[in-house]
């Protein structure tokens, strides 16, 4: 076998590298010039750019926490290149979620191919590079019911000075507003100058988006029920489509699964299928008057600008998805009367304590928890046989604190527990998926409780579905 410095594509590369006298993908080389990145960021299809430095001390905890993903998908990564694309306003603000959804695809198309572009012309040019995540809709399944993307695209594009996040948890741009998506790609190079959080907050604070928001998920004291946007506005994603895929399954006959299911619920399901996934509100998108590109109807007039963008979807007669019992299922049947609430499972079901935990703060419900106040001392065990296979043998413990309508996880134990349950983690995880009864676990002694049982009750009640 001949020598590998004699076979003809080592030798072209070898002589391209000494007519320029330096290998330019080499690791750790020159920056790049960040002016220069951006007009090729902006050339392919971005409509504005900044950088992250992922070696910056006082980098958000949130990229913080994934640098070894990030690492991982691309060895010796050392920035992020964050960049918007635009969408429609017009189209967002559509009552109709045919066209707010068709503009909704075609500009996560449109940052995905950015994205893909950039890589590559990076690559040219001997940079190595990869996109972070896909812009629209996470697709690591493998991960559900946990984080399902790469890079979270809002902490990068905050860091890099594209916006702030607002009351309704969206970023928003200094002068396109919220009327954009996001995009991250990861390079191997340092750029030459990078981009800080602006200084001040776009968002108006106008609760506007509190107003329009038909699940009550976004309060005007800046409380987020990430449950109730969840369960409603991605009905026909992840867990809303399982739930759906069940209710085909557990129903028999055709009859039986029109009673559950209408017919516009259906072909709906099918146009997600066929089209892509559709959201059932971003209301909160549609009615934000941020941006200085945005701005000047709301402050022009702002009675009409109410009149014409928040009125249409406070008065739209639609159907809101709600866990039973929910904050949501209140918040409707109090404040929109005239549109159908429709109690549906929202397909969350944790698959291991870790999940559990991260998921409480998320699913965590105030309105139910009422005037509770608690602490709980958790402990999950495993069986020996379960925890030398899976190096689980420490149990892991947790406090969890409900009070004023506000809960809190914390890992440990902390104070004096007003009730405190141990558990086989296995079997806890199946009563949370409804998989074995509570008291047969008791009986079991798979759960112990020592405290008043009425207090996991109460517990309970703060998390329906």
């Amino acid at each position: 076998m001949a020598e590998m410095a004699e076979h003809p594509t080592v030798r072209e590369w070898q002589a391209r590298q000494d007519a320029v006298g330096t290998v330019a993908h080499e690791a750790g080389g020159e920056p790049l010039d960040a002016d220069w990145l951006k007009q090729l960021c902006r050339d392919l299809g971005a409509d504005d750019v900044g950088f992250v430095a992922l070696d910056d001390p006082d980098l958000d905890p949130v990229i913080a926490g994934e640098l070894s993903e990030i690492k991982a998908a691309l060895p010796g990564a050392k920035a992020l290149i964050s960049f918007v694309c635009r969408m429609g306003r017009g189209n967002i603000r559509n009552p109709a979620r045919s066209i707010a959804n068709l503009d909704f695809h075609h500009t996560n198309g449109q940052a995905d191919a950015t994205a893909i572009a950039i890589v590559q012309q990076l690559e040219r040019r001997g940079v190595a590079a990869t996109t972070g995540a896909p812009t629209g809709f996470p697709m690591e399944a493998e991960r559900w019911p946990g984080k399902m993307w790469l890079v979270s695209h809002k902490p990068v594009a905050v860091a890099a000075g594209l916006g702030r996040m607002g009351i309704h948890r969206n970023v928003i741009h200094p002068v396109f507003g919220n009327f954009i998506l996001l995009g991250t790609v990861i390079i191997d190079r340092a750029v030459t100058s990078f981009g800080r959080p602006i200084d001040y907050n776009p968002c108006l604070e106008c609760k506007l988006c509190v107003a329009a928001c038909p699940t009550g998920a976004i309060s005007a004291d800046g409380h987020f029920n990430f449950s109730a946007c969840y369960t409603h506005n991605y009905r026909e994603f992840m867990g809303g489509f399982g739930d759906w895929v069940e209710t085909v399954a557990a129903s028999g006959s055709a009859r039986n699964y029109r009673a559950k299911v209408t017919d516009p619920e259906t072909i709906s399901m099918w146009q997600s299928l066929a089209y892509g996934p559709n959201y059932k509100a971003a209301y909160c998108l549609a009615v934000c008057p941020a941006g200085s590109d945005v701005i000047g109807p709301y402050l022009t007039d702002r009675a009409a600008f109410t009149r014409q963008h928040v009125k249409p979807l406070r008065d739209k007669v639609e159907t809101i998805y709600v866990d039973a019992g929910s904050d949501a299922e209140a918040y409707v049947a109090r404040v929109f009367r005239h549109k159908k609430v429709k109690r549906v499972n929202s397909g969350r079901r944790p698959a291991s304590i870790e999940g559990f935990l991260r998921a409480l703060p998320l699913i965590f419900q105030r309105g139910r928890a009422g005037e509770l106040t608690a602490r709980y001392h958790f402990t999950f065990t495993w069986p020996a046989k379960t925890a030398a296979k899976e190096a689980a043998a420490e149990p892991v413990k947790a406090t969890i604190v409900i009070a004023e309508g506000r809960i809190s996880v914390e890992r440990g134990h902390h104070g004096m527990a007003d009730l405190a349950v141990t558990a086989d983690a296995a079997t806890w995880i199946r009563f949370l998926r409804k998989e074995t009864s509570l008291p047969l676990a008791l009986l079991r002694r798979r759960i112990k409780l020592k405290g008043s049982p009425r207090l996991l009750q109460a517990f309970g009640r703060c998390f329906p579905g």
